[in-house]
């Protein structure tokens, strides 16, 4: 596939996207106010067959979003979508979110669903884990493929523990061969390889924390006042299982007390080349910006080699409708 453009209202994230596929127009947009006129003269000329791509904002379908409103304006960016749809008439359309969208009556996916199926488009949808796919993480997301090239279906899954299947991948798999590095370092001959600064006392927490542990392995003294009133929620402070899939990263994956994010050996948090190859991004991509940014962009990327599958699937698709 070659790619056209990329389009988001994120300046910070389109510099990432423009150094790693300079080939593309970018543009720095919110869909919300883009036209579709101003898309035409943005990029120009094109060939045939297109596949439109769509990741709305998941944030307020996450079940970690515990202070939902009805007046967030992301809940229906994907409307937003449905004139693009209709205007370029895309071959292929892809669609990624968190699972939870598609519970909602009458929400922006039942009405993004109805709007292709008008459009003469024939769609498949279901809950994947990314983990199934090649990818060193548990990720479970919403996919949507939908085509007007005949009934088309999601990629099967190809890593597993059935003997049929290949071996999941492991966050020792994707981060052991790092340099080692401390808490608040950089190391530069490996682009991104940033971690967090890590306070005394969480430094203390992280060295009474084994591999895979959290803070039930802690003494009472080193416990926050609300962890001894909750027995639930204990990711929190918690380190990586380096014989097993990492954890869902988020937007705040370099942070011990935002997930479990420690790492599995060294006092700190994963660095952001670290989560990047827990998302299976190549070492040669470089993200651009500051070690918020840049983590922020690493958490609500969709997995490389997930997407690689669902982009074979098309690719296998259209061959297939060129066959007949």
């Amino acid at each position: 596939m070659n790619i056209v453009a990329g389009i988001d209202c994120d300046s910070v994230a389109l510099e990432t996207f423009k150094k790693n596929f300079p080939e593309a127009k970018s543009l720095n947009e919110d869909i919300a106010s883009l036209t579709c006129a101003k898309l035409d003269r943005s990029i120009g000329e094109y060939s045939r067959p297109l596949l439109l791509a769509a990741c709305a904002p998941c944030q307020p379908f996450s079940k970690q979003n515990r202070h939902k409103e009805n007046t967030d304006s992301r809940v229906v960016l994907l409307d937003e979508l449905h004139e693009f749809v209709s205007y370029l008439c895309p071959e292929y359309v892809l669609l990624e979110n968190v699972p939870g969208m598609q519970k909602v009556e009458k929400g922006p996916f039942s009405r993004f669903i109805e709007l292709l199926e008008e459009n003469g488009y024939e769609v498949d949808f279901d809950i994947k884990d990314a983990k199934d796919y090649g990818v060193p993480q548990s990720r479970r997301r919403l996919v949507l493929i939908a085509s007007r090239l005949g009934s088309v279906s999601l990629p099967k899954q190809t890593h597993g523990e059935a003997e049929n299947l290949l071996k999941y991948v492991t966050v020792n798999d994707a981060i052991s061969s790092y340099p080692p590095i401390e808490a608040g370092q950089t190391n530069n001959e490996v682009p991104n390889h940033q971690a967090a600064q890590v306070s005394e006392l969480n430094l203390k927490r992280l060295r009474h924390t084994p591999e895979g542990g959290d803070r039930k392995d802690w003494p009472d003294a080193l416990l926050l006042e609300c962890h001894k009133r909750k027995t639930g929620y204990t990711d929190t402070y918690g380190r990586l299982n380096g014989s097993e899939p990492a954890k869902t990263l988020t937007t705040k994956c370099v942070s011990i007390s935002n997930g479990r994010f420690g790492h599995p050996t060294q006092d700190r948090a994963i660095s952001v080349r670290e989560a990047a190859s827990l998302q299976s991004f190549p070492d040669d991509f470089v993200f651009v910006g500051t070690l918020v940014q840049t983590a922020k962009q690493v958490g609500n990327a969709v997995p490389v080699r997930f997407a690689e599958a669902l982009g074979s699937q098309i690719l296998e698709h259209y061959r297939c409708s060129l066959d007949g």
